[in-house]
């Protein structure tokens, strides 16, 4: 995806103090967006059925096999439970932060990536509201790991929400996935930008155990997974249109912002004296005066001059 690490072409270094604001707003409006697209439950269920025949006809079935290895493994359960309730708000504010800070060349472009693809996530939660296969009925064959191993975590029945807060997340919010969304974004960023084998190796091993936990804790379908990738590849693409489109908007607002500035400033003369003029004689107080111009010389001189002239009569 080379659009979306892209330098950006002003080469100016973002400050926190814009960006952190920018990016809690974004978020957000996200989290409140997410909330309010709740779809009708009978929608969401028929969505997930329709998924989950479609993998079928294709002969996928990754999620049953993992499901059920999770639920009869508590070493492997409680902690897939874990990382799927956290890992999700630590590792991408954390790889964000470290872009920030030393890949600050590449971090407006990886910023707008992030958020491209998270607002399209948003349209995708709205136009298709789907059911987590854990949500199904239980003849489908899947087990809620996070409801069997709830009382190691925080969360309760609503997924990773803490207990008696799922009433403020969308349950139903399923496609496309975002947890492995945005793992990717972290494991490509950090592939391309890190120079310690250990972290390229975490950024490669990161997405694929993020798509490995989703489905066996029952929260995501293999198609998930795909649609987030998919996600995150449209928003890398829209991140330089998208960019040129905000430096475009801002040069215009600053140009605006310039010509009320100037318009407003009042019209001073270029003369020192702002047109003003002297009269004659008049002195600016304490300048200092010759002798031929002052008015006692004048007078002498004019004196010498009457004189002169009868002795040049004679």
């Amino acid at each position: 995806m080379p659009h979306a690490t892209a330098p950006p072409a002003t080469g100016h270094r973002p400050r926190w103090w814009t960006e952190l604001p920018l990016i809690a707003v974004v978020y957000g409006l996200y989290s409140l967006g997410r909330l309010l697209v709740r779809g009708d439950v009978t929608t969401a269920v028929d969505n997930g059925l329709a998924i989950l025949r479609f993998e079928q006809a294709l002969h996928l079935n990754a999620e049953h096999p993992l499901n059920r290895l999770f639920t009869g493994t508590p070493s492997l359960g409680i902690p897939a439970d874990f990382a799927y309730a956290s890992l999700h708000y630590l590792v991408t504010p954390a790889v964000l932060v470290w872009m920030f800070r030393r890949r600050s060349a590449a971090y407006r472009a990886a910023r707008v990536w992030l958020m491209n693809s998270t607002l399209l996530g948003l349209v995708g939660f709205t136009l298709m509201p789907t059911c987590p296969p854990r949500l199904l009925d239980a003849s489908h064959g899947f087990v809620d790991t996070m409801a069997q191993y709830s009382a190691y975590g925080w969360w309760g029945a609503g997924a990773s929400a803490p207990r008696g807060l799922s009433g403020m997340t969308n349950q139903y919010a399923a496609m496309p996935s975002l947890h492995v969304g945005w793992s990717l974004w972290c494991g490509i960023l950090l592939w391309r930008h890190a120079r310690h084998p250990l972290l390229r190796a975490a950024g490669v091993a990161y997405p694929l155990i993020t798509v490995i936990v989703v489905m066996g804790t029952a929260n995501h379908y293999f198609l998930d997974a795909v649609a987030g990738a998919a996600v995150m590849g449209l928003g890398a693409l829209l991140a330089r249109p998208v960019t040129r489109l905000a430096d475009r908007v801002k040069g215009r607002l600053g140009a605006s912002s310039a010509t009320v500035r100037t318009a407003s400033e009042p019209v001073r003369s270029p003369i020192v004296s702002a047109g003003c003029k002297t009269s004659a004689g008049e002195r600016i107080p304490g300048q200092r005066t010759s002798s031929a111009d002052s008015p006692d010389a004048a007078a002498d001189g004019a004196s010498a001059s009457a004189d002169d002239a009868p002795a040049a009569a004679r």
